[in-house]
């Protein structure tokens, strides 16, 4: 993916592509659609497939870095996207998380290392990295290969110091709990 709606591939040749799409709506669909493929061309999904859909700037997170991330998860049934089962896009309430710390499935934890604020990912999670053979009851059954749209939208990185420009995150903002401890500060970056 590259910016003004571009997206460049290496085939089986080694020979580099490059594809300019009338819109980033376009250019957005064939980058999920590519990363399916690859799923279903695979004999055995063993680890998270990732494709960036949009880059986003700055710095990419690593483990100890927090964030904030609204997110959609499908079910992958017959070679595709499936039923919704979680989604927080047209909700007021960001994910809060703290990278590497064990608070969401180990293919997010995977599947999001690299990624720059503003960006999009699209994630192929396989159950051993998700939910496994218990699944969630009512919601993801077992063994379930999951798909996750997620666009980072606000980041802390771990070795920022928390300044009073920082963007105060306390539980009072929201109804709910957090997934993680909810005195991490995120700066306007």
């Amino acid at each position: 993916v590259q910016p003004n709606n571009y997206s460049t591939f290496y085939d089986d040749q080694r020979q580099n592509w490059s594809i300019m799409f009338e819109s980033e709506k376009a250019a957005v669909d064939f980058s999920k659609q590519v990363c399916i493929a690859k799923c279903n061309s695979c004999s055995a999904l063993e680890s998270v497939l990732c494709q960036d859909l949009l880059l986003g700037e700055g710095q990419g997170v690593e483990g100890g870095d927090s964030l904030e991330v609204a997110y959609t998860g499908w079910l992958f049934q017959n070679n595709g996207l499936g039923q919704v089962f979680d989604s927080n896009v047209n909700k007021d309430k960001l994910l809060r998380l703290k990278l590497g710390s064990g608070k969401v499935i180990k293919g997010w934890e995977e599947g999001m290392l690299g990624m720059k604020k503003g960006g999009r990912r699209f994630l192929i999670i396989p159950p051993a990295w998700a939910y496994g053979a218990q699944g969630v009851a009512g919601r993801v059954p077992p063994d379930s290969t999951l798909v996750f749209e997620v666009e980072l939208r606000r980041v802390k990185l771990a070795k920022e110091c928390s300044g009073s420009d920082g963007l105060s995150v306390s539980s009072r903002d929201s109804p709910a709990p957090s997934p993680v401890p909810s005195s991490d500060g995120f700066s306007s970056d």
